[in-house]
């Protein structure tokens, strides 16, 4: 059964990096897109950075350059890498995976079906 479990996250200032792992469990990465999602304050939940079956990631516009998505098949996790934090990035990150093997690793299509139970992320100003 797929379980997905996040960790890392807390309180940073402003500037400052955090690096979250989601470690999964039932998971073939060469099988599934994993995506890093965010719900801040009184927003929708948005994907933030992911990757794809073959090991391809994308990111937000608005952490382009800041965020780093990679994965590690032998301890079955994968990382986000958060630098120069902003206070805009505070919010809970969920872990997430669909099954199948799209290009693509985001867009509303596509079927993110197992989700972890979140780690929260604040960023003081």
């Amino acid at each position: 059964e797929v379980q997905l479990v996040e960790s890392g996250g807390g309180l940073v200032q402003a500037g400052g990096s955090l690096r979250l792992s989601c470690r999964a469990s039932g998971v073939s990465f060469d099988d599934y897109a994993i995506g890093w999602f965010r719900q801040a304050p009184g927003k929708e939940r948005e994907v933030v950075s992911c990757i794809t079956f073959d090991g391809r990631p994308y990111s937000d516009e608005s952490v382009r350059g800041r965020f780093t998505i990679s994965s590690e098949n032998a301890k079955s996790t994968v990382y986000l890498e958060m630098n120069n934090l902003k206070h805009e990035d505070t919010g809970v990150y969920y872990c997430a995976a669909a099954p199948g093997r799209s290009p693509y690793c985001s867009g509303s299509a596509l079927p993110y079906d197992y989700w972890g139970r979140g780690t929260q992320v604040t960023v003081s100003s």
